[in-house]
């Protein structure tokens, strides 16, 4: 088949976007888990790269695994939600959802409030869950309190492709920043403070009543579970085909947000540090990694400083710093217990488990 019959068959689908680029989801085949495939006892956390779990006021508690899939062609990996503990009786302020953040200056696509220029957008995925029934999907803008609501019907156990065209809306500019602006809410339960009246699928001021009207209970029961893949939002009416992305592309975006530096599970060490001139034994090396959204929060998870041919000697202080505004660098702190052994290099290095400096820069 010629490429421009393919397009044709599609609709002309691509004819107002790019083939490429065209999704401003990022990780939305699940292929990225810097912080781990396994979440237990999970809220108001990031499980999988870029999607975040959160649930409020709920007495049912849940586990998100990133899960292998092998009965869906062309994925491997889903964000998988279990429900662990059952709420059958939810109260009016309960809910929970998967979520994902969006930059305001990767919106500008959307041309949201922008007049006549506004144009709709169409967020598709697929889903499996033995949960059937109505499920709703939230999209708040947060720059200027906006909010429109959406929704997609399960009717079968199997996979299936849902697609949700929102409309565009010609009030209230995203800001053009690195800050967040589009909010996305896959809602898995709700109670009566959002799940009351009629759904409102046309963008207005944020309010509660409306937002998940018809949303079934996914906490009811502990045998319930619903996978989610192929995330994409585009420009347009239509869904196109899942925008594929190679696994050290989404993985450099993920960076952007959060990154895991340098992990080892060996004491002899990954992160190399120098013995400062002005002190006994203390270390300390200066980091840089990939450029972060803003300047990141830096967390370090060492236990061992090896210096080569002398000891492994353990650590009695560490700190990391990071300068106002420094969006790709920091400098690494270390004091180890043993000061009789002095070594001008050394490398850090954890006894037991992964050791990690990690960099967190998230919306």
């Amino acid at each position: 088949m010629s490429k421009a019959r393919e397009l044709a068959e599609l609709g002309g689908a691509y004819n107002d976007a790019a083939l490429s680029n065209r999704n401003v989801i990022v990780n939305g085949a699940m292929q990225v888990a810097q912080r781990g495939t396994s979440f237990a006892s999970v809220g108001n956390v990031y499980t999988l790269d870029r999607f975040q779990f959160y649930k409020q006021n709920s007495g049912a508690a849940f586990t998100v695994t990133q899960s292998s899939v092998t009965d869906l062609e062309g994925f491997a990996n889903a964000l998988k939600v279990d429900c662990t503990t059952a709420d059958t009786s939810l109260a009016s302020n309960e809910q929970g959802y998967v979520s994902y953040f969006a930059e305001g200056q990767d919106c500008q696509r959307l041309k949201k409030g922008h007049g006549s220029d506004a144009v709709p957008t169409t967020l598709s995925f697929y889903v499996k869950t033995n949960k059937t029934g109505l499920y709703t999907v939230s999209f708040f803008d947060r720059d200027n309190t906006r909010k429109v609501n959406g929704s997609y019907t399960v009717a079968n156990t199997n996979w299936n492709r849902y697609s949700i065209t929102f409309p565009a809306d010609a009030s209230g500019k995203l800001d053009d920043d690195n800050n967040k602006s589009l909010e996305i809410f896959f809602n898995l339960y709700a109670g009566a403070d959002t799940n009351t009246g009629t759904l409102y699928t046309t963008w207005q001021a944020s309010a509660d009543a409306g937002s998940t009207t018809g949303q079934v209970n996914f906490a009811d029961s502990t045998s319930n579970d619903w996978e989610i893949t192929g995330v994409q939002l585009e420009v347009g009416s239509e869904a196109t085909p899942f925008e594929h992305r190679s696994f050290g592309d989404e993985l450099l975006r993920c960076k952007r947000y959060f990154e895991v530096f340098s992990p080892i599970q060996s004491q002899n060490g990954s992160i190399p540090l120098i013995r400062a001139r002005t002190s006994v034994n203390g270390y300390n090396f200066a980091v840089s990694f990939f450029e972060k959204r803003v300047a990141p929060t830096a967390t370090l998870d060492f236990d061992r400083v090896h210096k080569p041919g002398v000891a492994f000697d353990t650590i009695s202080s560490t700190s990391v710093d990071v300068s106002t505004g420094e969006t790709s660098s920091c400098t690494v702190n270390v004091t180890p217990d043993n000061d009789s052994t002095i070594s001008t290099l050394a490398y850090l290095g954890k006894n037991s488990g992964q050791g990690e400096l990690t960099l967190d820069a998230e919306l």
